[in-house]
């Protein structure tokens, strides 16, 4: 018999994914229960809101329950969407810093990584969605959960994070089957050589914007190591996010950057990457810039602390978790 290596309460914070492909979220439910996790499903499992799978408080109540719920030993959001930052003055912050339970998430769930991380000092992680990265088809499951089990479950550190040696960026249509991925050779990209160490702040592009300048919204710190993702955006896209860091400062202060891959990227005619836009806006400044991680829309995918502290050696093309 397995011994059960935890509990993971799946909630619903913004796209009501188990409504639109329940399929996808009982194989990814099973997938990680034949592995040793049991998984419960929050109160909105199989409901929706048009958009959303429920009201703000609704939500943000599905949320509290798993949280306060004493058979649950870990959060993780179901999938992405647009409005977990809608959440954030609900959530109940006292009890998580009483009782720390760590939350997973990556996408939109970057609004609630960062505003428990700022709200509590608790490191949360920017990994796996259930459905996002388990709802999909073998093999590229078995990656990431080795990789988030690693950062979870108290390996000794420091804890390097390594390449995957393949990756798929093909985009799901969770309304029809999930076909096989075609998988691709794997490398990522020295951008600027050089090794830094530091707290590790970040996440998608896109939600940061929609936290930015509000109380739920990390301070910037000098020698921040910056994770910067999104997926199956514009050129103009990507100068407007950057442009957003520089003005708030966070370019100036970080002492390296990581970009993760961008899914479908539409350089609107210009030939340039993320990277290369990126580097504009840093005017000059010469930091190690480390391109194409697997911290992404892409799967598998790297788990990683948010508020944790990592070295980044760009040159190298290595990630190491110091601390949690």
């Amino acid at each position: 018999m397995k011994t059960c290596k935890g509990v993971i309460g799946v909630f619903s914070s913004s796209y009501p994914i188990t409504a639109e492909a329940p399929e996808a979220a009982a194989r990814a439910a099973a997938y990680l229960q034949s592995r040793g996790w049991q998984v419960k499903l929050g109160e909105l499992a199989g409901k929706r809101d048009f958009y959303r799978s429920g009201t703000i408080r609704e939500r943000a109540a599905e949320f509290n329950h798993l949280l306060r719920d004493p058979e649950v030993t870990h959060l993780m959001a179901s999938v992405g969407g647009m409005v977990s930052n809608a959440l954030l003055p609900y959530i109940d912050y006292g009890f998580l810093r009483e009782h720390p339970k760590p939350v997973i998430g990556l996408s939109d769930a970057a609004a609630l990584l960062l505003g428990i991380y700022q709200k509590t000092g608790q490191t949360t992680y920017y990994g796996p969605n259930l459905v996002t990265v388990f709802g999909q088809r073998p093999p590229l499951l078995d990656f990431s959960l080795e990789r988030m089990e690693a950062v979870l479950g108290g390996s000794p550190l420091p804890l390097p994070c390594p390449m995957p040696p393949v990756y798929s960026d093909e985009p799901t249509d969770w309304s029809r089957e999930v076909p096989e991925r075609t998988q691709l050779p794997n490398r990522w990209v020295t951008v600027r050589p050089g090794a830094a160490e530091g707290r590790l702040l970040g996440g998608n592009l896109n939600t940061i914007s929609g936290i930015m300048g509000s109380p739920y919204m990390p301070d910037f710190r000098e020698g921040d190591i910056l994770l910067l993702e999104d997926t199956e955006k514009f050129a103009a896209h990507a100068e407007r996010y950057f442009a957003m860091l520089s003005l708030c400062g966070a370019l100036d202060k970080a002492g390296g950057i990581i970009l993760g891959k961008h899914r479908k990227f539409d350089d609107q005619g210009t030939g340039r990457t993320p990277a290369d836009i990126l580097l504009e806006l840093l005017d000059g400044r010469d930091i190690p810039i480390l391109a194409d991680v697997d911290c992404c829309h892409t799967v598998p995918m790297l788990t990683l602390p948010i508020g944790g502290t990592v070295r980044l050696d760009a040159g190298e093309r290595t990630i190491t978790i110091l601390r949690q």
